[in-house]
């Protein structure tokens, strides 16, 4: 069945900026390692906030490995400073948890290694506060297909140091049936590169669920979004590396982004 896209749909194209967050502070990482400070979350979300993004997409990317929950104090100084969707994951594995960064200010619950570790927390998340609520996030990386894993993408988690032996589609398609109401697909090997994002497997989740679909990992310029959308039949792209990575030459403001997406290529974007 064909993923819903925003071409196909009318919708508008939604830039996103992802942060992964250490003791209240935006980082960037380059295939998941290596990460560099970029700045204090709340003052970086103001940034991109009065710049035009759509949404934040807020990764407390230690809280799992040191089985905590979610900072919600960073979490609150967010949301208070921006006025658009904020997904949070990290840390989140129970029902309380997801209850306590909505309490904060979250709009949307991130679920990716704990939902490996337990599904029935996407279908928990989804019973208790809709569909809509809850993003299946994956990390997906290129591997030689085998009968276990026919699309040659292989689901990892604990930050890509973990492989699960899944496939990414099959785990795409089992999320929605859980009640994922969309799903991010981060590319490990393309994370940070600035060198596009993998078409190829946001490509065939869009097509193999009816979900939107968020490609993650790799822009490095507006074509490379415009990409995504048009080829890829995503319906979101984070962008995070073009706003404000140390490693590019050159950052690009928000509007410069959707201005290019609209001009060249006739996407249509919210404009502020």
């Amino acid at each position: 069945m064909p993923g819903l896209t925003s071409t196909s749909t009318g919708l508008t194209t939604r830039l996103i900026a992802c942060f992964d967050i250490i003791d209240g502070r935006v980082t960037k990482a380059r295939r998941f390692e290596d990460n560099i400070d970029v700045g204090d979350a709340a003052e970086v979300a103001a940034s991109v906030y009065a710049d035009g993004i759509d949404e934040i997409i807020f990764y407390d990317i230690l809280a799992s490995a040191q089985r905590r929950q979610a900072d919600l104090a960073t979490i609150r100084k967010v949301a208070e400073t921006v006025f658009v969707p904020l997904t949070v994951g990290g840390g989140i594995r129970s029902l309380e948890d997801m209850h306590a960064v909505l309490a904060a200010g979250a709009e949307k619950i991130s679920l990716d290694s704990m939902a490996v570790r337990n599904p029935s927390i996407i279908t928990e998340g989804s019973a208790e506060f809709g569909r809509q609520c809850i993003v299946q996030s994956m990390q997906v990386k290129r591997v030689p297909v085998t009968a276990e894993i026919p699309s040659g993408y292989e689901v990892f988690i604990d930050g890509a140091r973990q492989a699960t032996g899944m496939d990414a589609i099959a785990w795409a398609r089992r999320g929605e049936e859980l009640g994922a109401g969309e799903i991010c697909v981060n590319s490990i090997d393309q994370d940070g590169t600035h060198e596009g994002y993998d078409l190829e497997i946001t490509r065939a989740i869009a097509e193999a669920v009816n979900l939107p679909v968020i490609a993650s990992g790799g822009a490095g310029s507006a074509e490379h979004a415009a990409a995504a959308f048009t080829e890829a039949g995503a319906s979101a792209a984070i962008v995070s590396s073009l706003l404000y990575s140390p490693r590019m030459e050159r950052t690009v403001p928000v509007r410069e982004i959707k201005a290019e997406l609209a001009k060249r290529y006739g996407l249509p974007v919210r404009l502020t």
